[in-house]
């Protein structure tokens, strides 16, 4: 088992060069993909599937799901350096019902936008989306100067709008650096989309999930800002129908991915995460020079379950030669590590391609 060392991280993942792709499961993947490529720009690059196992328990051992569940999955190209992973399942006992953002395993997705005003009046335009009160400005902390709105898709998927000021207090005070998006999405569906501004995750215990991103996961915090809402502003902002508390800690990870880790104090919250194969199961995926190798490293992290053993597709569809694994941090929270080698079967069907690998993980 070899390694590139110039690659290699010090802390972190090793043999990580950036987060790969984001997942989510969904009620119906063919409205999903047609949301994302139709409204938001995305591009499809292949679909999977059925992938299931009807004789053994692999279902179960590699993804943590029912034995006789099934999957079909799209990857899609979703601005100038984010791969998106859709999933719908069928399993039995499947939960339909997503957490709410204020429920452990809430998620949301941030789309950093130049004016956001003209990004909403876009989306108030789009069959099924829904603008969750008015666009906001925040006024102190150190993200002052940013204006956000969230919406939802028409399945309820939580998203985000965001206009990043120019230069923000947190930067006063720091050395770390928020990833900026490239200003320039060709084809994106938004007026003015950068990218992907973070990715968002609701968690039991933020020092928990602070502590873990930023060591064995190889990221660097940023900025922790905290919300006090009224009912009334937590409905119409956020979709919560009470009054809360949120802690939020901001964290760099890796070349081009910002996430945003936040604890809600809040009544009647759900506890239990979602599974791979409930809607509203997701998980972050990182690619790494050696699936094998960074496997055996995580199942030494204390908190860590590697799920399985690393897996090679080699079923000659779109991405054979994919190798791969899953694995749960402390509270559960999905995550995985995967290789895909250079010039990938998809690639003969269609001219775009997924981003990736970086040179090397860096936070700035």
């Amino acid at each position: 088992m070899s390694i590139d060392t110039a690659t290699a991280t010090t802390k972190g993942i090793v043999g990580a060069r950036n987060v790969d792709h984001f997942a989510y499961t969904v009620p119906d993947l063919d409205q999903a993909v047609d949301f994302f490529v139709d409204a938001l720009g995305a591009e499809l690059l292949y679909t999977l599937g059925p992938v299931e196992d009807r004789d053994t328990d692999w279902m179960a051992r590699q993804l943590a799901v029912h034995p006789r569940a099934s999957a079909r999955i799209a990857l899609l190209r979703f601005g100038p350096v984010s791969n998106l992973e859709l999933f719908q399942y069928t399993a039995p006992g499947q939960n339909t019902v997503a957490p709410r953002l204020s429920d452990v395993g809430g998620h949301l997705l941030a789309i950093d936008v130049t004016d956001i005003d003209a990004a909403v009046a876009y989306l108030r335009e789009q069959p099924g989306v829904e603008i969750q009160g008015d666009v906001q400005l925040v006024t102190d902390g150190p993200a002052a100067g940013n204006r956000w709105v969230y919406f939802r898709a028409p399945w309820g998927l939580q998203l985000e709008l965001r206009q990043v000021a120019g230069e923000l207090p947190y930067e006063q005070t720091t050395e770390a650096r928020l990833y900026r998006p490239d200003p320039d999405w060709r084809g994106a569906g938004i007026p003015g989309a950068r990218g992907v501004g973070h990715v968002g995750y609701t968690v039991p215990d933020l020092e928990q999930a602070v502590a873990y991103f930023t060591g064995p996961m190889g990221g660097e915090l940023v900025h922790r800002e905290e919300l006090t809402a009224d009912a009334g502003f937590a409905a119409r902002q956020l979709g919560v129908d009470q009054a809360l508390v949120r802690e939020t800690a901001v964290i760099r990870l890796g070349p081009v991915t910002n996430v945003e880790l936040s604890r809600y104090t809040v009544e009647d919250q759900r506890t239990e995460l979602p599974r791979n194969s409930d809607v509203g199961g997701h998980h972050l995926a990182f690619f790494v020079d050696d699936v094998e190798l960074a496997a055996a490293r995580l199942s030494e992290v204390p908190g860590t379950e590697v799920l399985g053993e690393p897996q090679l597709i080699e079923d000659g569809g779109p991405i054979h030669g994919d190798r791969w694994v899953y694995f749960r941090g402390p509270w559960g929270v999905q995550l995985e590590v995967l290789n895909m080698p250079d010039g990938m079967p998809y690639e003969q069907g269609t001219s775009a391609r997924r981003y990736g690998p970086s040179p090397a993980w860096t936070n700035r």
